[in-house]
C-alpha cells in the first residue's frame, strides 16, 4: 500500500512561508473529513519543536486539562501542571506569557470539537493574540473537519478570530494524476473509475489500494453491509446537519437525475420555497453546486452532486441496501456505465481541460433540451471549443456522426467575441482518432489521458 506523502506541495510551500515569517502565525487548515488535513500537519512540523493537539468530542473541562498537560510537558513546567485552570482563558492566558526565544508551534487539530462544546474558546484565544500572541514566536494552526462550524465560527465576518488569522487553506481533494498513484494494482481503467466513485480523497484511495482492482473493491467496501464506505455518506451528513432524512431525499432527487429546483421538490414531496436552505447549506460545504451555463442566465443554474461519493452512494447503496443486508447485491448486477458518462464529463472540464486546452475558461452550455458537455473559451484569441464527452469506445463512424451533431448543437450556442470555432470529442477509445486529428478535431481517449497524466 501506498503511504509515502503524495503532492500538496503547493499547501506544505504556503505553511513554511508562514513559519518562517516573524512574529506569531495564525493559520485555519479546514477541509471535509478523510481529505488529509492531519497528514499534511505532520509532513509540515516534522523537524520542528511544538505541541500537536487532538481534540476530542467531550466536556470543555476535559478538553482544556489535556491541553494543560500537554503544554506542561512540552515546557517542563510542573508548576502548569498542578495548577486549577477551569476555562479556556485562563489556559491562553498563562500559553501567552511563556517567553519564546524561537518559533514553536502550537497545532490543535480537529479545533471544530473545541468550539462545538464551548463557544468560548474562540473569545479567550482572541484575548490572548491581541495581548501577547500576535507578538510573539508562536505558530498556532488550527484544522477542522466540520466545515459549516469551522466557516461560521473561525473565518466569518463575526467570528471573534476575524481579522486574526494570517492564512486560511481549504484543503481539497488531489486530482486524478496524483491520486491514481494511490492504486498501483488498478489498470489506469480501473483507477480512473475509482477517482469517478470515491474522488482524490487520501484516505479513501488507501483504502480503494488495499483490493487488486475496481470491481473487488466496490464489491467489498461498497456493497458490503461491513464495508467501510457502507455507512460513511450517512455519517458525513450526521457531522453537520441534524434533518438527515430531508438532506437523504435531496441528495436522491439529485443523483438519479432531478437537477432543477423544481424536479428536486417534487421528488421530496416538499415545496419549492423549502428547499433552498438546504441547497444552500449542503453547496456550502461542497457536498452540491449550482451550474450555470457558459453562455446563459443565472436562473437557468442547475444542481449536481460535486463530492462524487456522495453521487455513487445514493445511485447504488441507498436504494439497495436491503439487498446488500441481505447480500443479495452485487457489482455484476449494476449497470455503472451512465453513471461513469456523467461523472467523466466532470472530470474532461475540471481536469483533463486543464492539460490539453491551458489558459482557456471551462464550462458547459444547456438551452431549451438541447446540451453541450464542454464549452471552452480563450480570450487572448478569441478561440473557443466545443465538445462531447463519451465513456464508451466509438467506432470512427461513430465518432464522426458525434462531432457532426455537435457542430450542429453549436449553432444554437449564442456568442458573438469568440471567431475561432474548433471541435473536441474525449472518449474511451476511438478508431481512426490520427485522421480526424489530421482533419483539425481534437480527440482524445483514455490512452491520451494516461499520457497526458505521465507527463505532469
Amino acid at each position: 500500500m501506498i503511504r509515502e506523502f503524495i503532492d500538496r506541495e503547493t499547501e506544505r510551500a504556503l505553511l513554511e512561508e508562514e513559519w518562517r515569517k516573524d512574529g506569531g502565525r495564525l493559520i485555519i487548515l479546514y477541509g471535509r473529513r478523510r481529505i488529509g488535513k492531519t497528514r499534511l500537519v505532520t509532513e509540515f512540523i516534522r523537524g520542528k519543536e511544538g505541541i500537536l493537539h487532538f481534540a476530542e468530542d467531550t466536556a470543555p473541562q476535559i478538553q482544556i486539562r489535556r491541553l494543560q498537560e500537554e503544554v506542561a510537558r512540552f515546557f517542563s513546567d510542573p508548576l502548569l501542571a498542578t495548577l486549577e485552570i477551569t476555562t479556556w482563558d485562563q489556559l491562553f492566558t498563562y500559553l501567552a506569557r511563556i517567553p519564546l526565544a524561537e518559533r514553536r508551534y502550537l497545532v490543535i487539530d480537529e479545533f471544530t470539537y473545541l468550539i462545538k462544546n464551548d463557544p468560548a474558546v474562540l473569545s479567550a484565544l482572541q484575548k490572548a493574540w491581541d495581548t501577547a500572541l500576535a507578538g510573539s514566536n508562536w505558530c498556532i494552526l488550527l484544522s477542522g473537519s466540520m466545515l459549516g462550524l469551522m466557516a461560521d465560527s473561525a473565518l466569518s465576518y463575526t467570528s471573534p478570530l476575524y481579522g486574526r488569522r494570517t492564512r486560511d487553506m481549504l484543503l481539497g481533494p488531489l486530482q486524478f494524476c496524483d491520486a491514481r498513484t494511490f492504486l498501483p494494482s488498478f489498470s489506469f481503467r480501473d483507477a480512473l473509475k475509482a477517482h469517478l466513485t470515491i474522488g482524490g480523497i487520501p484516505e479513501y484511495l488507501l483504502k480503494a489500494g488495499d483490493h487488486p482492482d475496481y470491481a473487488t473493491f466496490v464489491e467489498r467496501e461498497f456493497f458490503n453491509k461491513y464495508g467501510y464506505f457502507y455507512r460513511e455518506p450517512y455519517f458525513l451528513l450526521s457531522q453537520e446537519f441534524r434533518e438527515l432524512k430531508t438532506y437523504q431525499a435531496i441528495l436522491n432527487a439529485i443523483a438519479v437525475g432531478n437537477t432543477a429546483p423544481g424536479t428536486i421538490a417534487q421528488f421530496c414531496g416538499m415545496d419549492a420555497r423549502h428547499l433552498y436552505p438546504y441547497l444552500e447549506a449542503m453547496t456550502r460545504l461542497g457536498i452540491i453546486e449550482k451550474e450555470l451555463p457558459l453562455f446563459g442566465s443565472r436562473r437557468q443554474g442547475l444542481y449536481r452532486i460535486k463530492d462524487c461519493i456522495f453521487d455513487f452512494w445514493y445511485n447504488f447503496v441507498f436504494s439497495h441496501r436491503q439487498a446488500i443486508e441481505t447480500e443479495n447485491h452485487s457489482v455484476d448486477a449494476v449497470d455503472m456505465n451512465p453513471y461513469f458518462g456523467k461523472q467523466f464529463e466532470v472530470f474532461v472540464r475540471s481536469e483533463f481541460a486543464r492539460k490539453v486546452l491551458p489558459e482557456y475558461t471551462t464550462g458547459r452550455w444547456w438551452y431549451r433540451g438541447e446540451e453541450i458537455d464542454l464549452v471552452a473559451v480563450r480570450e487572448s484569441d478569441a478561440s473557443i471549443v466545443f465538445g462531447e464527452c463519451k465513456w464508451g469506445s466509438l467506432t470512427e463512424r461513430e465518432a464522426r456522426g458525434v462531432l457532426t451533431r455537435l457542430s450542429q448543437k453549436a449553432e444554437h450556442v449564442r456568442h458573438n467575441r469568440y471567431t475561432s470555432e474548433r471541435f473536441c470529442l474525449v472518449a474511451g477509445d476511438i478508431k481512426g482518432k490520427d485522421r480526424l486529428r489530421e482533419e483539425g478535431f481534437l480527440v482524445y481517449d483514455l490512452a491520451d489521458i494516461e499520457a497526458a497524466c505521465t507527463v505532469g
